[in-house]
């Protein structure tokens, strides 16, 4: 048996000088095409960085490689359903069901106040489904197409999507984060929830207010032909009728019944196939082969929309890349993303260079507002190291959870503050697995619609802001410590 050498500063850091210095060469050198491989590789050249440095301290081969598998394991839940979201969104363009929300949404929507209705919707949405991914790949689809018709920024309206999908998803007792939160730190569910309206509720009242004057700013007067001829092209190409809505119905009642994302979002994809035979043959009809036989021919487009995803060409190249895209085959950069990002994290985690940093932030955080601050910090760093949200919540939640007992903060402190800077930073970040998928469904650049997504900025700074002020600071009283001891023991 090697041993083990505890790992220095040096060490720590020389993993992420690599990645950090990669991951900007490939954005310089690639642009807004940097997640389509270049990413992957920096984190891949980063990994095996990381693997010396484990070496050099005494671990073996076998036991980095475990770590590694151990990583992509956890990733596998997350794979499957973006697969299936890639089925689902090929299938919903191909069924009207996508192209039916456009429509409407044309149609009731105005301009000038189109930001702030689509991040409230999306917070409703993600609220009753507890699903920010969902909320995304369904209503942020459809209300991108709203903005290409109303002429609006498609950036400003996914970063209004994102905003909207994680308020609703941080606040739903149904999303995975909101149950995780409190499991690690120990804290009642509920109480999770209700301690979180503190710096949720006003972070997203404060994005409304911003997206409802840049709404009242937009330049959108000449746009009204612009509608006309949008609402022209889908009505040519589909069969627009409320009952395409069918799918998007069926797909949130599910999610309200609790079940779980992966057989919700299959039904949905299946449904979607079995509307558009119903209620699109004559769309269907024009893109098959009529040689080979009405059944075989439907049935075979609809089969190769689950893989492959559904193209559309309307004569319009912008409505083209509107109503065309989705399939399995459309996820699988974003699944080799996810895969290489949680291959980096596991060795940081399991050679201890991640732990590193953390006791570093332990000694210089002495107040109650810079505890905070660091848990934020520490959160968020974790999103852009290890590159995935859960990561983020459960690695600080178990260095920091007696700190916050030892100091006499009751546990939902800490349960919120994993989410303020944990689960709201997660999508913000490229490579992270919520970075990654949001572009593979909104298909813009994190860094692109980053700067938009203002509740996700604002709220870990209202949180920190909070902690410095002692605003909603909870204390342990001798009734409340024996209580979460219970909540930890039974964690």
């Amino acid at each position: 048996m090697r041993q083990q050498k505890q790992a220095s500063y040096l060490d720590a850091f020389i993993p992420i000088v690599v990645l950090v210095s990669l991951l900007g060469a490939a954005v310089y050198l690639y642009g807004d095409n940097s997640s389509s491989g270049p990413n992957q590789i920096a984190l891949l050249f980063a990994t095996f960085t990381a693997a010396l440095i484990g070496l050099k301290n005494g671990f073996t081969w076998k036991t980095l490689e475990e770590a590694m598998i151990k990583g992509i394991t956890i990733s596998l839940g997350a794979i499957l359903i973006l697969l299936m979201v890639g089925a689902l969104i090929g299938t919903w363009l191909l069924s009207g069901t996508v192209p039916t929300l456009i429509y409407y949404g044309l149609q009731i929507i105005h301009p000038s106040w189109f930001y702030a209705a689509g991040c409230l919707i999306c917070g409703i949405v993600a609220m009753s489904i507890g699903s920010s991914w969902t909320t995304a790949a369904t209503i942020g689809v459809a209300l991108l197409g709203v903005a290409n018709g109303l002429g609006l920024d498609p950036v400003v309206t996914a970063g209004a999507v994102i905003s909207g999908a994680y308020f609703g998803d941080k606040l739903s007792p149904l999303s995975e984060t909101t149950n995780l939160a409190p499991a690690v730190a120990g804290s009642d569910l509920f109480e999770h929830i209700q301690h979180m309206l503190w710096t949720t509720v006003p972070s997203f009242v404060i994005a409304l207010i911003i997206f409802i004057f840049m709404g009242f700013n937009a330049d959108v007067s000449s746009e009204s032909s612009k509608i006309d001829e949008i609402a022209t092209i889908l009505q040519s190409n589909f069969n627009i009728s409320i009952i395409n809505l069918v799918p998007l119905a069926i797909l949130l009642g599910l999610a309200i019944k609790k079940m779980p994302a992966f057989p919700a979002i299959s039904i949905g994809a299946v449904i979607g196939a079995i509307w558009a035979l119903l209620f699109q043959g004559d769309l269907i009809a024009s893109q098959v082969n009529p040689d080979e036989g009405v059944l075989v021919s439907h049935f075979k487009l609809v089969w190769a929309t689950f893989f492959d995803g559904f193209s559309l060409e309307t004569g319009n190249a912008k409505m083209d890349d509107l109503l065309s895209g989705g399939g399995m085959s459309s996820m699988l950069t974003t699944t080799w993303l996810v895969m290489t990002a949680l291959m980096f994290g596991a060795i940081m985690e399991k050679t201890g260079l991640l732990e590193l940093f953390v006791k570093s932030i332990l000694k210089v955080a002495k107040s109650t507002g810079s505890l905070i601050a660091s848990t934020v910090a520490t959160c968020f760093g974790t999103n852009l190291v290890a590159a995935d949200q859960y990561i983020a919540i459960v690695v600080p939640g178990r260095m920091f959870k007696e700190e916050y007992k030892q100091r006499g903060l009751r546990s939902v402190n800490l349960s919120r503050t994993l989410e303020d800077g944990g689960t709201i930073t997660s999508p913000l970040i490229p490579w992270n697995t919520c970075g990654a998928y949001m572009q593979s469904v909104l298909l813009i650049n994190p860094l692109d619609y980053a700067v938009y997504a203002f509740f996700n900025l604002i709220n870990p700074f209202l949180a920190i802001v909070y902690a410095y002020l002692g605003i909603k600071i909870l204390k342990i009283k001798p009734k409340t410590m024996q209580h979460e001891k219970s909540a930890s023991d039974a964690s």
